[in-house]
């Protein structure tokens, strides 16, 4: 089930997590599902973990999620 925050961002499971983007075979964390410019549909907004240019893809091309760490546990509870 997908909710819509302010700036129209949906919730999705993933977000903060490492994810592959198989529409480019790229992989990147997470960091939205919102619209990108005047089109309504919400696309993935993707940035590189090391760093680098933010991009977009379908959010049905996001697959194979990194595992969750104690790390992530313990940020989920605050």
């Amino acid at each position: 089930m997908s909710t819509t925050h302010g700036l129209l961002h949906g919730d999705h499971r993933w977000i903060g997590r490492e994810v592959e983007d198989t529409a480019s075979g790229r992989r990147g964390i997470l960091r939205a599902i919102a619209p990108e410019g005047g089109n309504p549909r919400p696309v993935a907004w993707l940035w590189p973990k090391g760093g680098g240019t933010e991009w977009t893809t379908d959010p049905a091309a996001l697959a194979n999620p990194a595992p969750l760490t104690p790390d992530d546990y313990r940020r989920e509870e605050r």
